[in-house]
């Protein structure tokens, strides 16, 4: 396998690939979305973390995966807060719980985070209540001083989540985003930031008002058809597809060759960064799995490089560690390349 190291990108946006992204931060070692996870990344040597963005009530963005937030928060446990339990729908889906989108960003904050799956991650679990949950401004912040004083500029690729559901209670995901950019000098095309959604309606609308990259995410099972390209290549600058678009699993749940979607993708220009690699069995093909147990490690490692070898740009994963080594292995000593 030969694979360079470089820049790549539509215009004037800047990527660097083969790029390994911290889905979450480390949360393979630490509760996802903590600032401790993201540092854990950035000391692993990561190009780029990946966060997640919802609102509080008073139209702060905080870095969380879900609208609910009992499965990462100690949010049941507060008796202070046992009267927003509400059931509610968003996209469609039912669920019962606590929502971001009814705290103040004062009540968040009283909460500590924990790890989602601690049957699988103990060793993440042990930090439970360590850290509570981080706002984009203090990400943003972090992120700014970790470049500074590893001297390397280290990426920031932003996922607006439920971005329909936010715009109709009144809470639009990217009014605050751009703000929060601009006050961290971050709203230029080098600044090594990412915007990525699952609907393509949000990311038009960034388009029209930023020149910062725009990935649409594909989600596993998608059909993505030319047609679905052109349409996507109007407005994005990448695509963000399910690990299982790239490399499709057969019954038995093994990989084997890949599929077009990144060829296709890099005709139009449009980059390619997969999500997401873990390192436990359960979550690899049937013919990376090492022994029966799914909570076992296997062999993450195969993964990257049968990715790379499909030619993606990105990798974003939970286990950075690994997915670095397998780069490394792959890619050319690398150089320092400006952001």
């Amino acid at each position: 396998m030969t694979v360079t190291r470089e820049v790549v990108g539509k215009a004037s946006s800047l990527v660097l690939t083969p790029a390994v992204v911290a889905h979450r931060g480390a949360s393979g070692h630490r509760p996802e979305h903590t600032l401790d996870a993201y540092r854990t990344a950035i000391r692993m040597g990561v190009d780029d973390i990946e966060l997640d963005l919802v609102s509080t009530r008073d139209g702060v963005l905080v870095a969380r995966h879900d609208l609910e937030l009992s499965a990462t928060t100690d949010v049941a446990r507060r008796p202070e807060l046992a009267h927003l339990r509400r059931t509610a729908v968003a996209d469609g889906v039912v669920q019962h719980g606590w929502f971001a989108e009814d705290l103040t960003l004062a009540q968040l904050k009283t909460l500590a985070a924990r790890e989602r799956m601690p049957g699988t991650r103990p060793g993440s679990a042990a930090y439970d209540g360590v850290e509570g949950v981080p706002t984009l401004d203090e990400v943003l912040a972090m992120v700014g001083a970790e470049s500074a004083r590893r001297g390397r500029a280290v990426g920031v690729m932003l996922e607006l989540k439920h971005a329909a559901h936010h715009d109709a209670v009144g809470l639009p995901l990217d009014v605050p985003l751009l703000c929060a950019l601009a006050r961290h000098g971050l709203d230029h095309p080098w600044a090594r930031v990412t915007l990525m959604a699952f609907e393509a309606p949000v990311l038009r609308r960034l388009a029209t008002r930023t020149r910062l990259p725009v990935v649409q995410l594909l989600e596993a099972g998608e059909s993505v058809t030319a047609d679905d390209l052109d349409r996507i290549d109007e407005y994005a600058d990448g695509i963000g597809p399910h690990t299982s678009l790239v490399l499709p699993r057969d019954r038995t749940g093994a990989i084997g060759a890949p599929s077009s979607l990144v060829g296709d993708a890099h005709r139009r220009g449009l980059t390619v960064h997969v999500w997401t690699v873990r390192g436990e069995n359960r979550f690899l093909p049937s013919n990376l799995r090492h022994g029966e147990t799914p909570d076992a490690p296997g062999d993450m490692a195969a993964m990257v490089r049968a990715l790379l070898d499909a030619g993606v740009d990105g990798v974003i994963t939970d286990h950075p560690e690994t997915a670095l080594a397998a780069v490394r292995e792959a890619v050319p000593p690398r150089r320092t390349l400006g952001s």
